[in-house]
């Protein structure tokens, strides 16, 4: 079952990261990672373009996810997973999940009860 991502949340959270990591997997099951300055826009995520082992792997495994890595030590990394769709020359991708998680300090208090991090979900 899909949980539907708050796109006005994922966008307030946007604001706050430079760039992000995108994650595409081959048929050989390796992770294949580049870095990418995506933009939210009507309910999908612009990477623009792409090279060409991110397109193969998009082409045969649509299932993409995005890390913004946080901007200071103990902040938040924003992890957007989605379905990546290919066009002529650039990829977008549309959200089906979304969380901003970080390790939780020391005897920290859980925001999602049997987690052992601390995860916000950006769901509507």
């Amino acid at each position: 079952m899909s949980v539907k991502v708050d796109l006005d949340q994922l966008a307030g959270a946007l604001a706050d990261f430079a760039f992000a990591y995108l994650i595409t997997v081959g048929d050989d099951y390796r992770a294949h990672t580049v870095a990418v300055a995506p933009v939210l826009s009507d309910g999908v995520i612009g990477v623009g373009s792409i090279g060409n082992t991110t397109r193969k792997n998009v082409g045969q495994h649509d299932g993409v996810t995005l890390v913004w890595p946080p901007s200071q030590p103990g902040g938040y990394t924003l992890i957007v997973d989605g379905l990546g769709m290919l066009t002529d020359d650039a990829l977008t991708v549309k959200p089906t999940r979304a969380v901003l998680h970080r390790p939780a300090p020391p005897d920290a208090p859980a925001t999602n009860p049997g987690c052992l991090h601390d995860c916000v979900p950006l769901e509507g």
